[in-house]
């Protein structure tokens, strides 16, 4: 305990039960009675607080309006409370509190003709201080080295866990604004410092309060009028901290500053006033917060210099940058606040003072350019094409009506549509593509009996088959007679079409200009169907409307593995969260929007990968460049859908080049990867369809998923193992390891490509889970706790 702690718990004891003194000598007559006491307003009782937390979540800190004094002629003042939780989740009030940071700043109404209507001013920076201000015990404290002065703190000794803060020192506290108003919006935020768990461990995250947003003059809550981005959608890529309310979310992952947690704390510092202290050409880029986030996120498709260059240059955004409302979901300032410092933190090759790359105009001021900006075309909402994928989604609707084998003819019928219409007889789908070079395809295959996919009777453009008649395309093939008998054939597509924004239509591609691309990729809108074939007649018979939510109740239907039923635990939903749409991560070579059509290629049946080697960054060139490295003794032989999402996103997937996500030079550090490392939910489903916890194993040992092989080749198919494939996702993570990792993999019942096992009936069921499935000490959702760091 600390000695503060005690002196509150001695001065508590000395009111309880009084001191006496011993001697050897008499002890007197006994006195006469006192007067009864008043009594007094009852305290805490000594024992029913607590000195530690043993996460961020379990220490809060409360501000009230009327106990806070920042603006205007009063001292400076402040009151709060902070209660923590106990080993057993008891809220108590938490006493011993010795140093927190208070910030300070206000909404204020930006009367200039430069940059947006409204702007955070930082109490501390207008007074020429700092961006926040320290309160301790002794009234000072050390701040980078040297000694400054600070708010004295006082625990009520009284009520444990009640703290005031007063400015002892000559003048008034720096974070008061004199000449403030006390009718604008003011922000209050509190850091709390040196606290630990009940084993004296530091709290790895910040100790932040949930930012107090307020009206001074009247003590109301408010509601910010700058607040575009909400923490929500930051949470959609960056993961959650764990333990905090639905309505004070905290972001989980942001390197910067060991993480400020909220958007609204970061404007604290990285306002007008720091980005005027800081205005230097050489760092690259401008600190101001709704400049400096877009150079971030837009890192990777900049001409950066400086610090920029170094800091943000492989950031990739993983939505596409013109889809605004990704971050921007919290109204429409985005398109109607219009000024140069936000736009030239993406357009960064424009010089307003010169007018280059401006069509040479050189606007006065931010208030012209609203004139060109304002509305229409070259509004930021229609010259950005923000949500062009959702006007095009049904430029091109496949149906798919029947599945037929005769003769041991496969006939596949696909009603089409475009742009609403039925197209006329001897429409070529293969000018509609968004792209040429890519002989696009009505995806077929089967599923085996594990319901996992088998391709091998897809038909793609160089067929001739892609001409519609009667607003149909009839897709025929040869197949070894009976294969199908007994089968189920899904069927899908991977068309991408060519979009033209303007017309918020599909459109002949061969129309265009020779030196014109398509502005768009759009895939076509399909609904992947699935066809169970009678084992006698071989019959084609359509199961459902819909399949990819596969009902549990039909009968001798085989539950596909990647059709976002209970057996697939990723969840599209994250993916489209993060990514705001599959479509564009493959496009235009692919136009595909959901898992089953991924699963075409990303299957446990097909082996081999293109991309079986990993590297790793061995540093920088003379540029600033990352160099890389091969990781030897490092390879993947398969392409199925877990093993290539994992080593994508954990930076296993880059190439010799880099891009995306890649492994850092310690070969541990996933860079660009935006969420927690250990945060599976991330992107996999919180809940199966019943509302029950979502798990990775199932009872018997299996996963969940029910993939119990993955087909392998490292010489493209000429040569074919099976292999587990538990310890294929683990190890697409967790490859770290090296030979420890492969070690512990076999010991426990993993089979890998070396083993030559030629069968997938073959490969036997690991017994990861006897150690690792949910609920055990070493479980999955243990060891992957989500976002403490």
């Amino acid at each position: 305990m600390r000695t503060y702690k005690k002196s509150i718990l001695a001065a508590a004891l000395m009111a309880a039960i009084g001191l006496t003194g011993c001697s050897d000598g008499d002890d007197g007559k006994d006195g006469q009675d006192g007067a009864p006491g008043t009594p007094g307003e009852p305290g805490t009782s000594v024992g029913n607080v607590v000195e530690t937390v043993n996460s961020a979540a379990d220490f809060t800190l409360t501000l009230t309006p009327e106990d806070i004094v920042v603006v205007g002629t009063e001292d400076f003042s402040v009151k709060f409370t902070v209660t923590g939780k106990n080993s057993a989740g008891k809220e108590l009030p938490f006493s011993g509190l010795e140093k927190v940071a208070l910030y300070v700043m206000n909404e204020a109404p930006n009367t200039t003709d430069t940059g947006g209507p409204y702007f955070w001013q930082s109490h501390g920076l207008e007074n020429d201080f700092s961006y926040s201000m320290y309160c301790s015990l002794t009234g000072t404290t050390t701040s980078w080295g040297s000694e400054v002065d600070a708010c004295t703190l006082v625990e009520d000794t009284e009520n444990p866990g009640t703290y005031t803060g007063t400015w002892e020192h000559e003048g008034n506290a720096p974070i008061v604004l004199a000449e403030g108003d006390v009718n604008r919006l003011h922000r209050v935020m509190v850091r709390t410092y040196d606290i630990t768990d009940d084993e004296g461990n530091a709290i790895s995250d910040k100790l932040l309060t949930k930012p107090l947003d307020y009206i001074p003059a009247t003590g109301e809550l408010a509601v910010s009028n700058k607040d575009s981005v909400s923490n929500a959608a930051c949470i959609q890529c960056h993961s959650a901290l764990d333990g905090f309310a639905e309505d004070d979310m905290r972001i989980g992952n942001i390197d910067a500053h060991h993480n400020y947690q909220k958007v609204e704390n970061c404007v604290a510092c990285h306002n007008p006033a720091y980005a005027a202290d800081q205005n230097d050409p050489e760092k690259g880029y401008n600190p101001n917060w709704n400049a400096m986030i877009h150079t971030i996120h837009a890192g990777h498709h900049l001409d950066l210099v400086g610090e920029a260059k170094e800091m943000f240059s492989e950031v990739g955004f993983p939505a596409e940058l013109n889809e605004c409302t990704v971050c921007h979901d919290n109204g429409t300032q985005w398109n109607d606040n219009i000024y140069a410092e936000a736009c030239v933190s993406c357009h960064t090759d424009v010089d307003f003072e010169t007018g280059d790359n401006h069509r040479g105009i050189v606007p006065e001021s931010d208030a012209s350019c609203s004139g060109c900006h304002g509305a229409g075309s070259l509004s930021p909402m229609e010259a950005h094409a923000v949500g062009a994928r959702g006007t095009l989604k049904d430029g091109v609707v496949f149906d798919v009506m029947s599945a037929e084998v005769a003769a041991d003819q496969l006939t596949v019928v696909v009603d089409v549509t475009i742009n609403g219409e039925t197209p006329a007889d001897g429409t070529v789908l293969a000018d509609y593509l968004a792209a040429e070079g890519y002989a696009h395809a009505i995806m077929m295959g089967t599923l085996d009996e594990n319901g996992d996919y088998v391709r091998g009777l897809s038909l793609d453009t160089s067929s001739g088959l892609f001409v519609t008649t009667g607003g149909k395309l009839t897709l025929s093939q040869a197949i070894d007679a009976n294969s199908l008998d007994g089968k189920t054939l899904s069927v899908s597509s991977e068309f991408s079409m060519c979009g033209d924004i303007e017309s918020g239509m599909v459109i002949d591609r061969t129309t265009l200009g020779t030196d014109e691309e398509c502005e768009i990729a759009i895939p076509a809108n399909i609904v992947t169907k699935f066809f169970m074939f009678d084992d006698v007649a071989a019959v084609g018979v359509e199961t459902e409307e819909n399949l990819r939510f596969v009902p549990s109740s039909l009968e001798n239907f085989t539950m596909p593995t990647q059709a976002m039923n209970d057996r697939t635990s990723a969840d599209e939903a994250k993916c489209n969260a993060c990514h705001e749409n599959l479509s564009h991560i493959k496009a235009p070579r692919h136009g595909v929007t959901d898992f089953t059509q991924c699963a075409d290629c990303h299957n446990n049946n097909y082996p081999g990968s293109y991309h079986a080697d990993v590297y790793k960054q061995a540093g920088t060139d003379e540029d600033g460049e990352p160099t890389f490295e091969l990781v030897e003794g490092l390879e993947y032989y398969n392409r199925d859908l877990a093993t290539v999402a994992h080593r994508f996103h954990s930076g296993m997937f880059a190439g010799s080049t880099g891009g995306g996500i890649y492994l850092g030079e310690d070969g541990e550090t996933w860079v660009n990867y935006p969420a927690s490392k250990t945060d599976c939910q991330a992107c996999h489903k919180d809940v199966d369809s019943n509302g029950d916890d979502m798990t990775f194993f199932a009872g018997d040992g299996e996963l969940t998923s029910g993939r119990t092989a993955i087909a392998e080749s490292n010489d493209y198919g000429a040569t074919v193992n099976y292999i587990s494939p538990v310890t294929e996702a683990c190890r697409t993570c967790h490859a770290h390891s090296g030979a420890a990792a492969l070690a512990h993999f076999k010991s426990n019942g993993a089979t890998v490509y070396e083993d030559g096992v030629k069968s997938a009936a073959d490969v036997p069921v690991e017994s990861c889970s006897t150690c690792h499935a949910e609920g055990k000490t070493y479980g999955v959702d243990t060891m992957h706790s989500g976002t403490g760091h």
